[in-house]
């Protein structure tokens, strides 16, 4: 199966080259505009076809691609594999505006190709382990160290993992969103969301200005409570504590769920099932809401 990847920034390069370089039976392609970069890598996992364009990808032919561009580059790219027959994973955001997300998942619907989108923490075994927990209320908090940005790139860029996890682990159909935000000249400091449900709550907060760098989710209900911190340890509560660390050799990719979740999409490309992001756009969706109401609050 040939497969492309198409940008080579540190993501890519620490968790997904690793991976899909250990598949067997892959036939891969990177492609970057970089080309020290370029041939570092290709030279390191001993790949030979490598391009510095994406025309260069779509005239040597690919089953599937991977694509690590910066997030501006997302939609002309994914309309180029789309529209070539390729079938694609894009990291998070798909763009940086619904408008344009929904124009590309309407595309992919009308080539029947898969678009997947990178919302690895639903792969990941601790937060997977927190679906499988009682969870009438949902604590989640993704922090920065004093990194105030833009509504729109830090919501779209890094919020956006904590509004889909909640939707993630929501037990039952949202009814009730609630969204608070402070914003200091022109810069996103910290997002609240709230969604409600029958009998069930789900909170996520981002801190810009925390002072740490840091990520936590908490499941509790039924006299139970799961934490997971920083995707890694995972603690259980229930009238005692227990704490059960990542084994030493697991590899992080694995336990950030970007294994299980290339995958997943390799899979349904082998076998011939198409991968709707039909649900990944309501994410894109609650995130546009959360950056109209940061611009309304500025």
């Amino acid at each position: 199966m040939k497969i492309a990847m198409i940008g080579l920034g540190d993501i890519a390069e620490k968790a997904y080259l690793p991976v899909l370089a250990a598949q067997p039976a892959l036939d891969l392609h990177l492609c970057t505009r970089n080309a020290a970069r370029l041939d570092r890598l290709g030279d390191t996992y001993r790949v030979a076809r490598r391009s510095t364009g994406v025309d260069e990808v779509i005239k040597e032919g690919a089953d599937a691609a991977f694509v690590h561009a910066a997030t501006e580059a997302h939609p002309e790219i994914v309309e180029q594999l789309l529209g070539a027959g390729i079938h694609v994973y894009v990291d998070k955001p798909i763009a940086y505006t619904l408008a344009e997300s929904e124009r590309l998942v309407r595309l992919a619907k009308a080539e029947n190709l898969s678009l997947m989108v990178g919302f690895n923490r639903r792969h990941a075994p601790g937060y997977a382990g927190l679906a499988a927990h009682p969870r009438h209320l949902v604590l989640m908090e993704k922090n920065r160290d004093n990194h105030p940005d833009t509504p729109r790139r830090a919501v779209f860029d890094d919020f956006i993992h904590v509004a889909d996890t909640l939707r993630f682990l929501a037990p039952g159909e949202v009814t009730g969103t609630t969204i608070r935000t402070r914003v200091n000249d022109g810069l996103i400091e910290h997002i609240v969301l709230e969604l409600s449900g029958d009998g069930f709550t789900a909170i996520g907060v981002m801190n810009r200005m925390s002072g740490a760098g840091e990520e936590t989710c908490e499941a509790m209900g039924d006299g139970a409570k799961r934490r997971v911190v920083n995707l890694g340890d995972v603690i259980d509560y229930r009238g005692g504590e227990s704490l059960a660390r990542r084994p030493d050799w697991v590899p992080v990719a694995r336990q950030r769920g970007i294994e299980q979740i290339c995958l997943a999409f390799l899979a349904a490309v082998r076998e011939g099932r198409r991968i709707d992001a039909g649900d990944a756009l309501a994410t894109h969706a609650l995130c546009e809401e959360i950056v109209r109401q940061a611009l309304g609050a500025a």
